[in-house]
């Protein structure tokens, strides 16, 4: 029978107890810090060393990321305060009942709320009490030397003898080669080689809770720092970065205007182009968005472009396009041919195929026929392609400008503008105004083609669709922990793969004189886990050196399994 097959298939007989040298052997394997069962000492600071060995041991560690999980699923189930106010208080007027429980529990709020503060910096804590000693240990680990053998190598899971020609100083010598080529590391002793491989394994473990906490750190520093805001550019206008050039604007707790970098851009031309034909027909095809940046008080104009996932950065901040739509060029005359308005007028859109409705307020300038001051308001549904007269309703069917359209529905009244409060810019309030109505007494609605117009009742005026502008939307955005996040990230993958694919284990060799002057040998290994791969390695090992230290043909060898070969 070959070394090989023996060392791969041999079992030894179950161990008896008690060999001091086999569990210090096996013990030693471990870097992970004994934990207390119950509280040492008495008193306030027993208790208090206990319920800190509590909190630093990993089974605690792992309980607070799962709560740490599972608080984060409100917040993505119940709208956040800090992102988005009116979708809280929609959900507050939908859900009335519930409103006085969601406050109490801080669902509005939580990320920033009592109770997830708590888990997370528990979590924090529990981490970092869990890696400090650990760490220690592993440089104990690190710097000290393989433990002797065990005086019965018999007893361990895996392990092979045979008999050699050979001297025991000639077959330890081959075995530390072997093994220090094999990037053990290897201590002589009496008799025996030790060797030790696979502390990496441990290595991967702390570098993967480290990197937990290095990511507890960039998602509370992106949280405090952060910021966010949106803006509607139409072309030919521009942009600068400061708070009152925003639509809308997210912080983070610790965020100041002052670090807003300072850059400007106007949008000069913004391209999109769709599938034509097939069953594809309308999909986007390409977004982009041409740009002249200014960065600084006096920085010089540069021309840019910005496409979907590729922000231009500036300084820290990136500048996502988000999205696109088109601006009908609307004018109002009065009743005496003046013109009180005229503007680029955003609708949003409402389908892929940019359906889209808005809304247009006169609110300065307009006279009736009496000369009375009045504010006028149109509701508009736009459509890129209209589908023809008789062949559909105002839902567009191609999302280029193939067939444009805009209806239009007059109202006058009192906007409701001058109250102070806030208004959606893109809907009308008509608590307050009256409807137009045409000679027949209907509402007044009207389809209009760029350049047509609607004429007033009674003289009032006329409303002109002049033509069409494009706007494009920008999320310009600050994250100060996403680098830090993502290096995070990465390295809590690399420690993950190696504590799960990398072995501790130990060899030993054994090499003895026999009375009849024939040299034993024995080679054992031991893993800190059970593994197929050990005694694999300690198979091809053994062939390596059998190969040094051939087996004798005489007397006939038995294995402890009771093999005869």
């Amino acid at each position: 029978m070959s070394t090989t097959d023996k060392a791969a298939t041999e079992t030894p007989p179950e161990p008896s107890p008690a060999d001091p040298s086999e569990v210090a052997a096996g013990s030693q394997l471990s870097t992970a810090p004994v934990e207390d069962s119950g509280p040492v000492g008495i008193g306030v600071l027993g208790w208090a060393r206990w319920f800190w060995r509590q909190l630093t041991s990993m089974r605690v560690a792992l309980i607070l990321l799962f709560l740490l999980s599972l608080g984060a699923i409100p917040g993505s189930l119940v709208p956040q305060t800090d992102v988005d106010a009116l979708k809280v208080a929609e959900w507050k007027r939908e859900h009335s009942s519930y409103v006085g429980l969601a406050e109490a529990l801080q669902l509005f709020d939580v990320y920033s709320s009592v109770w997830f503060s708590a888990i997370y910096l528990l979590l924090f804590v529990s981490l970092i009490g869990c890696i400090v000693p650990r760490a220690w240990q592993f440089v104990g680990q690190l710097r000290g030397r393989p433990p002797g053998a065990p005086k019965r190598l018999d007893r361990l899971p895996a392990h092979t003898t045979w008999r050699t020609d050979r001297t025991p100083e000639e077959v330890l010598s081959y075995a530390r080669t072997l093994l220090a080529g094999k990037r053990f590391r290897t201590e002589a002793g009496s008799g025996t080689v030790a060797a030790e491989k696979g502390y990496l394994r441990e290595a991967g473990n702390l570098l993967f809770h480290v990197a937990l906490i290095v990511m507890l750190v960039a998602f509370a520093w992106g949280q405090y720092f952060k910021s966010e805001g949106g803006k509607l550019v139409l072309r030919g206008s521009g942009f600068s970065n400061t708070l009152t050039q925003y639509d809308d604007f997210k912080p983070g707790t610790l965020f100041h205007p002052d670090d807003l970098p300072p850059f400007s851009f106007t949008l000069d031309r913004f391209d999109a182009t769709y599938e034509m034909s097939g069953p594809q027909r309308g999909t986007p095809r390409d977004f982009k968005a041409y740009v002249t940046l200014t960065e600084g008080a006096h920085g010089t104009p540069q021309k840019r472009e910005i496409q979907v996932n590729e922000p231009l950065e500036i300084d820290g901040s990136k500048v996502y396009l988000l999205g696109h739509g088109y601006a009908p060029v609307i004018s109002v005359t009065d009743s005496t041919g003046k013109v009180v308005y005229r503007d680029a007028v955003p609708v949003l859109p409402q389908d892929g195929n940019l359906t889209s409705t808005g809304a247009v307020k006169v609110t300065d300038g307009y006279k009736d026929k009496d000369g009375k001051a009045e504010q006028l308001g149109f509701t508009a549904v736009f459509v890129p392609t209209f589908a023809g007269e008789g062949k559909g309703t105002m839902f567009s069917q191609f999302p280029a400008l193939l067939n444009p359209q805009l209806m239009l529905n007059a109202w006058h009244g009192s906007l409701g503008v001058d109250s102070g409060l806030p208004q959606n810019v893109y809907r009308l309030e008509t608590s307050k105004m009256e409807m137009f109505k045409d000679e027949s007494g209907q509402q007044l609605i009207k389809r209009l083609a760029p350049g047509g117009t609607m004429d007033l009742p009674n003289g009032a005026g006329t409303v002109k669709f002049e033509g069409i502008e494009r706007w494009a939307t920008f999320s310009v955005t600050q994250q100060p922990g996403s680098g830090l996040a993502l290096a995070g990230a990465i390295a809590a993958i690399a420690g993950l793969a190696g504590s799960l694919f990398i072995q501790r284990r130990r060899i030993w060799v054994r090499a003895v004189e026999g009375k009849d002057g024939v040299t034993v040998v024995e080679m054992a290994g031991l893993g800190r886990s059970e593994s197929a791969r050990l005694p694999e390695e300690l198979a091809d090992l053994a062939a390596t050196l059998h190969q040094q230290a051939p087996s004798v043909s005489d007397p006939v060898e038995e294995t402890p399994g009771g093999e005869r070969g």
